[in-house]
């Protein structure tokens, strides 16, 4: 099994990275493989082209950006987690070119991530990320995925870099998540 997680942020190494480096210790711990991928944008928002659904070959017409690779790594991984800031109450525009685009692709092509196990994570100083939680939810509910919680929203509070490592509920939200992700995994490949 493998879950592939994609880092939203423009911050490589901040704290969006450190929470869903958590999510993948303790995925790892269980014996899924993983991949982290840092969204490199800037990233094209989708043009409603349409060729994605003239074309049908699981890829966006756009192929100046990194979105291709994406679409590719999520449509072979059994897993799909998808991390973000939270930038005045909503999600980075690299993450949102992304689930705009793999969402159409996937649509396009026959709904090729129907029953994967998908898994929101979201950094926040302080308020508004319930919005960017809910949104990349709904991007896995449209997409007929199955959403792995936790025992709170996969959320982490920090301003500076590395601040969420100081948040152990936070963190261990993570925890709990990477365990609870791993079970239901399992669970689906029974």
């Amino acid at each position: 099994m493998k879950v592939i997680a994609f880092n939203g942020s423009p911050r490589k190494e901040g704290n969006t990275s450190a929470l869903l480096g958590a999510v993948l210790e303790e995925l790892e711990d269980q014996g899924v493989e993983t991949e982290l991928i840092h969204l490199d944008g800037p990233l094209s928002g989708c043009t409603a082209c349409g060729k994605c659904w003239e074309k049908k070959d699981g890829r966006c017409a756009l192929d100046r950006d990194m979105v291709n690779e994406c679409i590719e790594k999520m449509a072979g991984a059994d897993g799909i987690i998808l991390g973000s800031p939270t930038y005045f109450a909503d999600l980075t525009p690299e993450m949102k070119a992304l689930i705009d685009r793999a969402g159409f692709v996937a649509k396009a092509n026959g709904d090729m991530f129907r029953r994967k196990v998908g898994a929101a994570v979201v950094a926040v100083r302080r308020a508004g990320a319930i919005h960017a939680f809910d949104s990349i939810n709904h991007f896995f509910l449209i997409s007929q995925m199955i959403i792995a919680g936790s025992n709170y929203w996969n959320i982490g509070l920090g301003l500076h870099e590395k601040d969420v490592e100081r948040d152990p509920e936070g963190m261990g939200t993570m925890r709990t998540l990477g365990e609870n992700m791993a079970w239901l995994l399992e669970k689906i490949n029974e």
